[in-house]
């Protein structure tokens, strides 16, 4: 129940979220346009495009967690039996995944806060708000570190559910 809700949460993201990037693309295919056929480039396309692409990436790695979409070093466990593998996957969540995520959680959180206190601006052509960018951080954060939790209990459980 907990891993389909988690699973379920962080697949409605990544859909969402995917969608940014053809907002991405048209952002970008509308300024080369005006820049190269009219001569008329935008002040906004790229500070706009570059907060949406990082919106894009930092929002997604919860979805990338679930679909094991992660880069992964399986050189040294890819010859082990399931069970040895399980044990490996289940101490590198916990020696360095969850103390990673917590300190991204909770680092995150105060960047976030402080950004949003401070009313902080980019210092590009167009000065846009940080603040959202760095609260998706922390939300992103909590994102994958719920889905982290749901792998673990897929391990300790020995549940693989099918990815969609």
């Amino acid at each position: 129940m907990i891993v389909r809700a988690i699973n379920g949460l962080n697949e409605i993201v990544g859909r969402v979220v995917s969608v940014l990037a053809i907002v991405f693309a048209a952002i970008i295919i509308y300024d080369v346009i005006l820049r190269y056929a009219f001569n008329e480039p935008t002040r906004w396309a790229f500070d706009v495009s570059k907060q949406i692409f990082g919106f894009y990436f930092i929002m997604l790695g919860g979805y990338a967690l679930r679909h094991k979409a992660h880069v992964r070093v399986d050189i040294l466990t890819e010859k082990l039996n399931a069970g040895a593998q399980r044990a490996i996957d289940l101490l590198g969540y916990l020696i360095f995944f969850f103390p990673f995520g917590w300190v991204f959680v909770t680092r995150s959180w105060d960047f976030a806060l402080r950004s949003w206190n401070q009313g902080e601006v980019t210092y590009g052509a167009i000065q846009m708000p940080v603040y959202p960018l760095k609260i998706a951080m922390c939300v992103a954060a909590g994102l994958l570190l719920l889905q982290g939790i749901a792998e673990v209990i897929k391990i300790v459980f020995d549940r693989q559910e099918a990815v969609e």
